[in-house]
């Protein structure tokens, strides 16, 4: 490996850790800011509606845990295609690994255990302020849509290693 590549390699794998531990960090901050926001609105004598700006901080939490979690999978299969091509390493064995179907006990990397009980316990939180019922309509049609995002986006996010393996060979392969 030359000196350029060495240096870019070491810059990669800094950049993965250093947004590996913003994605839990984010994730941390978000739930805390999503539930103090959600006792100071929800009120049984306030309008449902209050919760959607909770549930906007939920989302935009979830936002930045993926947008964190799709650039480090993509470095890393940058490094497995451009790095480890003829000496495979961490990404190459790591990625072997999931399709060995080892088990995650790791744990999800977008939270989805936890993120979609929070958007329940949003809308329950709204439900009980004694919505009329256009406005339980709209807040439960606005929850399933949170709910639907984060499970498209972890089964997405599932494919992901392989289409990003695959576009980064073709890109090796035809010198781009």
């Amino acid at each position: 490996m030359n000196a350029r590549a060495d240096e870019e390699y070491r810059s990669l794998r800094a950049t993965i850790k250093d947004r590996g531990t913003a994605r839990v960090w984010v994730f941390v901050v978000g739930l805390a800011a999503w539930g103090g926001l959600l006792v100071s609105v929800w009120r049984p004598d306030r309008p449902a509606w209050g919760v959607l700006v909770a549930l906007l901080v939920l989302a935009g939490t979830f936002e930045g845990v993926l947008s964190l979690h799709t650039g480090v999978e993509r470095v890393g299969r940058y490094l497995q295609v451009f790095h480890e091509a003829r000496d495979p390493g961490w990404e190459h064995h790591v990625m072997h690994l999931g399709r060995a179907g080892a088990p995650a006990f790791g744990g999800d990397a977008l939270f989805t255990p936890l993120f979609l009980p929070a958007i329940a316990l949003t809308f329950v939180a709204g439900a009980t302020s004694s919505p009329a019922p256009a406005e339980l309509i709209v807040l439960a049609g606005v929850h399933m849509a949170a709910f639907g995002r984060v499970l498209d986006a972890r089964r997405r996010s599932a494919a992901q290693r392989d289409a990003d393996l695959r576009a980064f060979e073709r890109l090796r392969s035809t010198g781009d």
